[in-house]
């Protein structure tokens, strides 16, 4: 490589956050970081707010986009009037979401990922002014939903990056990008696997590192994924601790019957992506014809009023918080309060275990698949590299830890190492074999 490599920003879209990383020549990736409340960030959460504020003028309202942090404190401030938007990027791959209208205007995903995009490198204070034409975008193994469409999300990608100016965008594996991180502290050939947990996605990648000439040559083997990971975590926890208080179970009268309030409330309550669009879909209105006939009305009426007050954002916190606690207790105490809304119960992390089971199984044979595909055995993988939030859960962890031993096992950089890879691979003589541009 010559001082004459190009320019290439590395951006890992994250479910839960976003993070950038840019390669200058023959230089370092360094991460691009941003300044709020006097905090020096570099993960931005991948969250959106929309409001209407007063023409100053008394003309027209005027709608204010905002993303990451400042997202969040628009949200804080305003909660009854602010539309907030969190793990959009789970929809990125469904046929079945087509738009979300926000103060009568429509938005697709494209939309929203690039008003995401736009506001992000606002707040980059400069850092991205001058964009080089090559991006490299990261993008799970396999995309989440119960019937991703791959293609459908690449094109939707294409679209908001595009509106960024980008000319050369290009596509790789969020766990490849890992391994390239990874691969820099190597001081041998060797079998790596990597695992990369992140909100949405479980992915899993084997890549073969060696040394020839004072250069690393590296080697695809296999690559697998599945579409659960965090916010799945996230959703076992609503569902057995919060939903239940707010009506999952309960009954309603219908004329002469008693029925089960339909499920499918909170099937969608207990999902980040979803609940940002219950509030504003025709089913509110069901839901508020229940308060009136349900056998349990105060439970309807808490849900109403989780809902109307926009209190997901404080449930994302008392989800997030009890599983930091039980990642380093065996209990702790789930404690979501807001409003009228008081739900405290202990945890013990044994039943969190359980609750997540199906999760963990579909994680595990993932790894079973990419380890068929790369003809190795157990004996032959040297270095695992457990990266993104998700890998701090003990029984996540346990998965490799049974399998390779723990003395194989190495973590660190769970929020940077993808960005930083992806921009190294942009200096790979071969991109194609890294990655690849929307068909």
């Amino acid at each position: 490589m010559t001082s004459a490599t190009p320019a290439t920003i590395g951006i890992d879209f994250g479910t839960t956050n976003t993070v950038v990383s840019l390669t200058h020549g023959d230089g370092p990736a360094t991460l691009v970081r941003f300044q709020a409340e006097e905090k020096d960030l570099f993960a931005f959460r991948s969250a959106l707010s929309f409001q209407l504020h007063e023409a100053r003028d008394g003309g027209s309202p005027e709608r204010v986009i905002e993303a990451g942090p400042w997202a969040i404190d628009a949200y804080v401030e305003d909660p009854l009037d602010t539309r907030f938007i969190q793990s959009f990027k789970t929809f990125a791959a469904s046929a079945a979401f087509t738009e979300t209208r926000i103060d009568n205007r429509r938005y697709r995903f494209e939309d929203l990922l690039s008003a995401f995009l736009l506001r992000l490198k606002h707040h980059a204070d400069g850092a991205m002014n001058d964009l080089p034409p090559r991006i490299i975008v990261g993008r799970p193994v396999t995309f989440a939903g119960g019937n991703p469409n791959e293609a459908l999300a690449l094109e939707r990608y294409e679209a908001a990056f595009a509106r960024l100016g980008f000319t050369d965008i290009r596509y790789a594996y969020e766990p490849v990008g890992a391994a390239f991180f990874f691969a820099r502290e190597l001081k041998q050939d060797a079998n790596v696997l990597v695992a990369d947990f992140g909100g949405g996605t479980s992915d899993f990648s084997i890549v073969r590192f060696e040394r020839a000439d004072g250069a690393l040559k590296a080697t695809p083997l296999a690559r697998s994924g599945v579409g659960v990971a965090g916010d799945a975590f996230d959703y076992r926890i609503i569902d057995q601790l919060v939903s239940p208080e707010l009506g999952k179970g309960s009954l309603y009268r219908a004329f002469d019957n008693r029925l089960p309030i339909p499920q499918r409330y909170y099937s969608a309550f207990a999902r980040w992506d979803q609940l940002a669009l219950l509030r504003a879909s025709k089913d509110m209105r069901d839901i508020r014809g229940l308060a009136s006939t349900a056998l349990e009305p105060e439970k309807i009426e808490r849900l109403i009023e989780v809902l109307d007050d926009n209190h997901g954002y404080a449930m994302y916190r008392a989800v997030s918080g009890l599983k930091e606690a039980l990642s380093r207790d065996e209990e702790a105490v789930f404690s979501f309060i807001a409003g009228s809304v008081r739900i405290e119960k202990p945890v013990r992390r044994a039943d969190f275990e359980g609750w997540i089971a199906p999760e963990l199984q579909a994680m595990e044979a993932a790894v079973d698949e990419a380890m068929a595909q790369s003809g190795l055995d157990g004996a032959q993988i040297d270095r695992v590299f457990l990266t993104g939030g998700t890998s701090f859960v003990p029984a996540v962890r346990d998965i490799f830890i049974r399998r390779f031993g723990a003395d194989r096992i190495e973590t660190g950089g769970e929020f940077e190492s993808i960005a930083s890879g992806l921009a190294l691979i942009g200096r790979e003589a071969d991109l194609d074999l890294w990655s690849q541009k929307a068909a």
